[in-house]
């Protein structure tokens, strides 16, 4: 996998680039030490992965982050020194496609890396989705309970993108919204606090991590908040997993999706948002057949034009809408 380093200090570059060459499959692609360089340099030469800094002088790493996004589409991970100091200019460099945050790793003075293993773990997950099959089978059997037994429910799923895409959609439902609403979105665990204190700036409907063995709640909404998968069980509660354990995007959104076929007995309605690469999309196609409303975000309203792609090729999505129409076909289906 070959990968480009964007940051303006010698030292986090040179921590950087140890980390990246620690792994026999990974090469560097160019380094860039600041946000203008990296976007011409992504223009000459597209990397598999780039690894942004935030705060650079001239064009920051937000800025960069939109401009390669809008001109040379490749995945980004965000590396800064500190993801809660950094926390909103990280979440407005994820609005704009940075697929994930991670703390910058530490060159000691004695040569000695500092918390390389973090990082290493996103590039991972990021080569492992790159190389996966789509056709990997969910483990879910068919819905086995009496209809209208549980109310709706909303599902949100997204990756590149996705934080300012769900904000469109919540801040659209009203804050007497009846019925529960469950969302996954690619990230880390350790940033899920802040994008749900975001997130409630933006929604008239309380805003939570879903919390293991509860049951969605009618208005409110929950977000997958762990490196696990976010399910719902058999007795319709939330459960986090490892398995699969070789799903690259965790929390996946398939492997929710599916759980909801399987196992939420009134249908509802599901909206696969912007994101990079095919999540979501087969979980989508058993939430249609089980008789759900299923929506694509489509392109132009997207960042990354990948998931909903997918779904729509499978013809998992009943409908394709911009962001800012997907609340309201939520709230004409349910009756709102």
């Amino acid at each position: 996998m070959r990968i480009a380093i964007v940051n303006d200090l010698p030292l986090a570059r040179e921590a950087l680039r140890r980390v990246v060459l620690s792994h026999p499959d990974y090469t560097i692609a160019w380094v860039a030490e600041n946000g203008a360089q990296a976007v011409q340099l992504a223009k000459q030469d597209r990397p598999d992965v780039i690894l942004m800094d935030l705060v650079m002088p001239g064009m920051d790493g937000v800025e960069a982050t939109r401009r390669i996004m809008a001109e040379s589409p490749c995945p980004i991970l965000v590396v800064t020194a500190t993801v809660a100091g950094n926390y909103q200019l990280a979440l407005e460099a994820m609005k704009y496609g940075g697929i994930d945050a991670v703390h910058t790793p530490e060159l000691g003075l004695n040569g000695e890396l500092r918390g390389s293993q973090e990082l290493l773990a996103r590039l991972e997950r990021l080569e492992r989705a790159r190389r996966l099959s789509s056709d990997t089978g969910l483990i879910y059997r068919s819905p086995d309970f009496a209809e209208g037994s549980a109310p709706p429910l909303v599902a949100l799923g997204a990756s590149t993108g996705g934080p300012e895409a769900i904000a469109v959609i919540l801040e659209r439902l009203p804050a007497k919204f009846p019925f529960p609403v469950l969302v996954v979105q690619h990230i880390s665990a350790e940033f899920v606090a802040d994008l749900v204190t975001w997130l409630k700036r933006r929604s008239h409907l309380p805003v939570e991590p879903a919390v293991e063995g509860l049951v969605p709640t009618p208005g409110k909404v929950s977000i997958a908040s762990s490196n696990d998968h976010l399910i719902l069980t058999r007795e319709r509660t939330f459960h986090y997993t490892r398995e699969p354990v070789n799903e690259p995007f965790r929390p996946s959104v398939d492997v929710c999706f599916a759980s909801l076929a399987a196992y939420w007995p009134t249908p509802g309605v599901a909206a696969l948002l912007t994101g990079m690469w095919d999540d979501g999309a087969r979980g989508l196609g058993k939430l249609r057949e089980a008789g759900w409303l299923t929506i694509a975000q489509d392109e132009g309203s997207s960042v990354v034009y990948g998931m909903p792609r997918a779904a729509v090729e499978r013809n998992a999505a009943c409908r394709v809408l911009p962001i800012q129409h997907i609340a309201s076909a939520i709230l004409a289906r349910l009756r709102v």
